[in-house]
């Protein structure tokens, strides 16, 4: 293909996802690092970088109040996948919303070079498209959630010269405590009953980057989970007090027991209403839990993207809207 076919191709297909969801699409992405990330012991456990950047979806009359912004891959996925289930109905309150990647693929944040990645591509964001910093909502399921409120917690510490008026967090069917779920890891790494890479490629990672398990390095695990029912002094809630919270969790319980033979211990529903109970008692009085039931989920596999999409958007935009300043 030339060079002209090809501007043309790359033309038709911009104005077909412009016209498909009537809002403004606009990529900003970095030129794709030629390296690779151990993600194991063995010698083929590597993974390639992903483009660090961002995706923005700006309302069709550019009249914003307000951002919502998912901190996702923009590889080894689908990009974008769970901002794009918010596209219209976000145009329509007049929200952008904003897919943020760093380089890393499945990046759980564990370094602050993550942070100061995710907020320079912010902040060129806001800058370059005059974005409104209010009404900022973080949004996630699975690792996307986990990295939000990671990023609140990072953001707080660092009181870096950018900083976000986040007015809420929505999280959605992700694990909190990282004890409990290294601890999960290695019940099926014993029982050796479902697929081993995740469990073996989290421990490992958790491991390298934290100091060892949670036997020899409890204050790491503690540190890094946004809350752990093993850390008495619950040291990470005080970041996350003063915003509106809301939460969906899927606990399926039996669907688990017999697929997975998976425990109540093995259960992100845990995590998520323990926070929030600590959150209430923080003083934090503005929190929601949404328990959406397996019966009515159709999805082969009921994990945290089946429950994302299973979702009420429009309730959920309306409780954005509610907790939004005029």
């Amino acid at each position: 293909m030339s060079s002209s076919n090809g501007l043309h191709v790359i033309i038709l297909m911009t104005l077909f996802f412009n016209i498909a969801y009537s809002q403004d699409s606009i990529e900003y992405y970095e030129p794709l690092a030629k390296d690779s990330l151990r993600v194991g012991l063995g010698d083929d456990d590597f993974m390639p970088f992903i483009r660090s950047g961002y995706t923005l979806m700006l309302p069709e009359n550019r009249n914003i109040n307000g951002v919502l912004i998912f901190l996702e891959d923009s590889g080894y996925d689908d990009k974008n996948k769970s901002a794009k289930q918010l596209y219209k109905l976000a145009s329509k309150s007049k929200f952008a919303v904003l897919s943020v990647s760093t380089e890393i693929p499945f990046d759980f944040y564990f370094l602050e070079t993550s942070f100061f990645t995710v907020n320079r591509h912010i902040k060129h964001a806001f800058k370059n498209y005059k974005l409104p910093n209010k009404n900022i909502f973080f949004l996630g399921a699975s690792l996307t959630g986990h990295r939000a409120l990671r990023y609140i917690k990072l953001m707080s510490e660092n009181r870096s010269s950018f900083q976000l008026k986040i007015q809420g967090i929505v999280i959605c069917n992700f694990a909190l405590d990282w004890v409990r779920k290294w601890n999960q890891y290695q019940r099926e790494i014993k029982i050796d009953r479902n697929n081993l890479w995740e469990a073996k490629f989290i421990s490992y990672t958790l491991e390298t980057y934290l100091g060892g398990s949670p036997l020899k390095a409890s204050e790491g695990y503690y540190n890094f989970s946004a809350y752990s029912y093993f850390d008495k002094k619950y040291r990470n809630i005080k970041f996350y007090k003063n915003y509106a919270i809301k939460a969906y969790i899927e606990p399926a319980i039996k669907y688990r027991l017999m697929t997975y033979a998976q425990t109540m211990y093995e259960n992100s529903a845990t995590d998520i209403v323990s926070f929030l109970a600590e959150l209430m008692l923080a003083g934090n009085k503005n929190t929601e839990l949404e328990v959406l039931q397996p019966h009515d989920n159709l999805a082969k596999n009921i994990n945290a993207d089946a429950t994302w999409k299973r979702v009420d958007k429009i309730e959920l935009m309306r409780w954005i809207e509610l907790h939004s300043l005029n």
